[in-house]
């Protein structure tokens, strides 16, 4: 990788304002060895790391259309893996390229890398890229689910398959169900509701406690049917586990936004989460200890559970809730941490209320 390894930080400008990008992307042609193409796409993939304005010169020489032929079948995996990585690179923070490797046909070539019989840290790359590729595009969303994507997805997840190809199924799933009832919808029809419940087990990692509890709350979000068979699946304990302190506070915030949404307009989720603990965990991740992201996630679903539930306001009572809630507002610099806050406040006290609306 002498050629990838030319292109860090120091030698970027001067590759840059010499054509060195339309050089590189030249490489990636057909006619061009593996070897030499995986080396192109190496060197892009760090001159675009991190740098819009490389990014920019990149996509100006044809970068795009480019990287997504490297995908096709025939390439070697270490020249798939590395297209795709660029293509992740590139996506970071613009979306108009997002809708060019769409355009260019990168989606279908990235779902078909997902398939079984291709290597491990392949399909991890381009669950990777699909998560990328469907921050903040809808259009992308969907055309992952006509691709037959989200199935691929799902069958990721499956026990015996790597943290890391897990992890990026998951993350991919996450960004695919934000905002998409069509795909939450898909997501539960193919057995992903099960498949990610499986991973919050105390054996996985936390990263990917993380995501799996993440893919939940956006599948959950304005969902009444996956809210109910996230709880037929058994997930609500291990959800309640995660809150338990010395973890994460990725992993405690996700997890409490994923009851936060659970629990809207749900009383059995409600009364399941109760049973389990849910409301003395939520109390302690308001501790001082706790960050404010944390403090907002978990006051939003104290709020949410004790909205229209007595025997949930009187186990938040119980177990110091006004307390601990009051000393989020007096020491939090989160507005929407204190926000969350009064609003469970308000709850315990009896008094006027709005509706309390599910978690961003």
């Amino acid at each position: 990788m002498a050629l990838a390894n030319l292109l860090m930080d120091n030698n970027q400008d001067s590759v840059i304002a010499g054509g060195g990008a339309a050089a590189l992307v030249a490489l990636l042609a057909p006619g061009w060895t593996d070897a030499v193409r995986e080396q192109a796409a190496a060197a892009l993939r760090n001159l675009s790391f991190d740098n819009a304005q490389n990014r920019d010169s990149v996509r100006a020489c044809g970068g795009v259309a480019a990287l997504v032929g490297l995908l096709a079948p025939g390439s070697s995996a270490a020249v798939h893996k590395e297209a795709a990585a660029v293509l992740q690179n590139l996506c970071i923070g613009n979306v108009q390229y997002r809708d060019n490797v769409r355009e260019c046909g990168g989606i279908t070539a990235l779902v078909a890398l997902l398939a079984p019989g291709v290597s491990a840290g392949v399909q991890a790359q381009a669950a990777e890229t699909l998560q990328s590729l469907c921050t903040d595009n809808a259009q992308n969303r969907n055309s992952v689910r006509d691709c037959g994507g989200i199935a691929t997805l799902v069958g990721l997840l499956a026990p015996g398959r790597s943290a890391a190809v897990q992890g990026a199924a998951a993350g991919a799933l996450r960004n695919l169900c934000y905002d998409n009832n069509q795909n939450r919808d898909s997501v539960r029809e193919c057995g992903g509701v099960a498949a990610l419940v499986v991973l919050l087990a105390p054996g996985s990692s936390a990263a990917l406690h993380e995501r799996a509890a993440w893919a939940l709350r956006n599948l959950c979000a304005y969902n009444a049917t996956n809210k109910d068979c996230v709880r037929w699946c058994g997930g609500i304990a291990p959800l309640v586990g995660l809150l338990a302190p010395g973890g994460p506070a990725a992993v405690h915030k996700q997890a409490a936004a994923a009851l936060w949404a659970m629990s809207s307009d749900n009383t059995e989720n409600k009364d399941s989460i109760r049973e389990c603990g849910g409301v003395a965990a939520l109390i302690g991740l308001l501790a001082p200890a706790c960050p404010a992201a944390v403090h907002e996630q978990a006051a939003g679903a104290l709020a949410m559970l004790t909205s229209e539930n007595g025997q949930c306001l009187d186990a938040a009572r119980a177990c110091g809730a006004a307390a601990a809630l009051q000393r989020v507002l007096a020491c939090d610099s989160s507005a929407a941490a204190h926000e969350d806050a009064a609003e469970a406040l308000r709850n315990l006290g009896h008094a006027q209320r709005g509706v309390k609306q599910e978690p961003h």
